[in-house]
């Protein structure tokens, strides 16, 4: 929590989706820090401590998303962390995403209905 607002950190190098989702996020009560590769979201992870985390699978490299999954959880952190993929549909059919420290898996383009309804489910 940041002056009382739950803390997202969401990692993507596509800075208009981080644009965009800053918006939701804001306009919504949330406060929202950035990464734009997974090496600074682990960074920004330690600095920031976010309640919930929102990383792109496939950014500077296609495992990029995977890999900071693993190292996140490496150093300890539990927050819950959905991962952002414009395979998700596919990607929750076809993986049990629980087995690679995922509380779920984002759709591109992210419906702001859907991620305000899981926002508000996990950050009771």
């Amino acid at each position: 929590m940041q002056d009382g607002k739950h803390v997202i950190l969401y990692i993507d190098d596509d800075q208009d989706y981080l644009d965009s989702v800053r918006v939701i996020l804001e306009s919504n009560g949330y406060a929202m820090v950035e990464a734009r590769t997974a090496q600074e979201g682990l960074k920004v992870f330690k600095a920031a401590e976010p309640d919930l985390v929102i990383v792109d699978l496939m950014m500077e490299e296609i495992d990029a998303g995977t890999r900071f999954v693993t190292d996140l959880r490496a150093i300890g952190g539990e927050v819950p962390i959905y991962m952002l993929s414009s395979v998700g549909d596919n990607l929750q059919m076809s993986t049990d995403y629980t087995a690679l420290g995922l509380a779920g898996v984002f759709q591109k383009p992210l419906s702001a209905d859907t991620l305000l309804a899981v926002l508000k489910s996990k950050l009771k």
